[in-house]
This record gives structure tokens, C-alpha cells and sequence, in this order.
């Protein structure tokens, strides 16, 4: 046990030592800090579901200047709100060319931060709810608190290991489809097929040598014989998300005939 202490131990301080390394280093500190309160998650954190789905924060440690440092990127939106600010990012889908699709498709992810500036809630859309269905979104949140820590690649890689599993449908093929339209591309793998989307940010400034980050390119990969969304991944204002959905649900009960 004390052997395990220390070792925890350890690694945080190389990890606060590899992050004052780096280019930013407080901003990094913070998200940190932020991961290890995902550990405790009630203790921190509550989700709201309705039309969109709210991560909201308990005892906020990152402010809105940390968020741009890490992601590099603005938002579209701006507002003054009671509680402090409202921060709206759209993503709209395009095509090969990055031409905005007619009829338009978008959907946003939203950060309101109270007076000293600290972010408070984390909301996403309801379109971006059909790739990510709020049940697998808050249990992969939780997942994060036992995600293993790429330094070099500054990553976060969930684990599902030490979560409860849930009882979930996963989305049809058939009922995405109806709500991002058709694809840039699809890929054959197998027993899996890969729908490629692209999305672009609407934003007033990006820093200089992260314009692509702009550019979001979504995949969703559907089971050919079920027709069940299993995967999905995309990087969104900076945020890479992946999420693997087979891995958060409950196994079927075995027939004991």
C-alpha cells in the first residue's frame, strides 16, 4: 500500500514537472487539476440533460483565458450573462471544398463561466447528442477519472475498467443519418463502416500555425449487420473525443438453460 502511495505520488510530481516544462505551463497545471477532480466526480461535477446535455462544475478551476491557450481557438458567440459570460462555438457541416451545406447543418458546444471568469458549465447540442447519446457522454466524463496519461502526446486515454456499465440502445444508422445527412466518405472495415463528416468552426480569431484545428473531421462507425452507431470520434474546438460505446455497456444476461 505505502509502495503504491508513492508511486501515485511520483508521478504526479513528474507530471507537474513535465507540465512547467512545456510552452503555457500553468494553463496546463490547471487542466490537471481539473483531471484529478474527474476521480471524485460527484464530489465536482452534476450532469443536465434536456434538449442539450450540461457537464457542470462544482468547484471550477479553469477560467476562459486557459481554455483558449489550450485549444487555441475563439468562439463564434460572446455574451455578458448574470452569471458572467456565455461562450457559443458552431460547427457547420461543409463539403470537400469546405462550401457550407445547403440545407444548413450545425450544432454547438456552449461554456458559461461565472464572474472571476472560471468555466462553470459545459453544454452540447442537441444535434451533436445523436452521435453522442447523453448516457455514454456523461459515463465516458466519468471514465476519464481512471484515463491514463499520454505525457508526450498530451492525451487522455478513458478506461471503462473502473466504471459501472449501463443499459443503453445505441443510436440506428438509419435515425443518424436522418439528422447529419449524408457523408463526405465512407470507409469499409470490415465488419464496420465508417461515416466521414466534416465540420467547420465559425470564429473570429484563431492563433497563427492552429488553422486547421478550424476543421473538425468527424467519423461514426456503424455495425453492418446491427446497423448500431459503435464508435465515434472527432476533435471539437480543440478537444479530441473518442468514445467507444460497445465498451460501456452491460454484458447480456446468459440464458442458465
Amino acid at each position: 500500500m505505502i509502495n503504491t502511495k508513492f508511486k501515485r505520488f511520483f508521478r504526479v510530481i513528474c507530471l507537474l514537472i513535465l507540465a512547467c516544462s512545456l510552452t503555457g505551463c500553468i494553463y496546463w497545471i490547471k487542466a490537471y487539476q481539473t483531471y484529478l477532480q474527474m476521480g471524485e466526480f460527484d464530489r465536482y461535477f452534476s450532469t443536465v440533460t434536456t434538449d442539450e446535455f450540461t457537464l457542470l462544475f462544482k468547484e471550477p478551476i479553469l477560467y476562459s483565458k486557459d481554455f483558449v491557450s489550450l485549444s487555441k481557438l475563439h468562439p463564434s458567440e460572446d455574451f455578458p450573462t448574470p452569471e458572467g459570460r456565455r461562450w457559443r462555438y458552431w460547427f457547420r457541416k461543409v463539403d470537400a471544398n469546405n462550401q457550407l451545406i445547403v440545407p444548413e447543418i450545425k450544432f454547438y458546444s456552449e461554456l458559461k463561466f461565472n464572474k472571476e471568469g472560471r468555466i462553470i458549465a459545459w453544454s452540447f447540442s442537441s444535434l451533436f447528442l445523436q452521435i453522442a447519446p447523453p448516457k455514454f457522454l456523461e459515463i465516458s466524463l466519468r471514465s476519464i477519472g481512471g484515463a491514463e496519461i499520454d505525457e508526450e502526446k498530451r492525451q487522455l486515454r478513458a478506461s471503462s475498467k473502473f466504471i459501472d456499465k449501463i443499459s443503453a440502445d445505441l443510436p440506428k444508422k438509419q435515425a443518424v443519418i436522418a439528422q447529419l445527412g449524408e457523408p463526405l466518405e465512407i470507409k469499409d472495415e470490415g465488419e464496420i463502416e465508417i461515416y466521414v463528416y466534416h465540420f467547420l468552426l465559425e470564429t473570429h480569431h484563431i492563433e497563427e500555425g492552429y488553422e486547421d484545428r478550424a476543421l473538425s473531421e468527424v467519423q461514426i462507425s456503424f455495425d453492418k449487420k446491427t446497423h448500431e452507431l459503435v464508435r465515434m470520434s472527432g476533435r471539437f474546438a480543440g478537444l479530441k473525443v473518442s468514445i467507444n460505446y460497445r465498451k460501456f455497456l452491460e454484458e447480456p444476461a446468459k440464458d442458465p438453460s
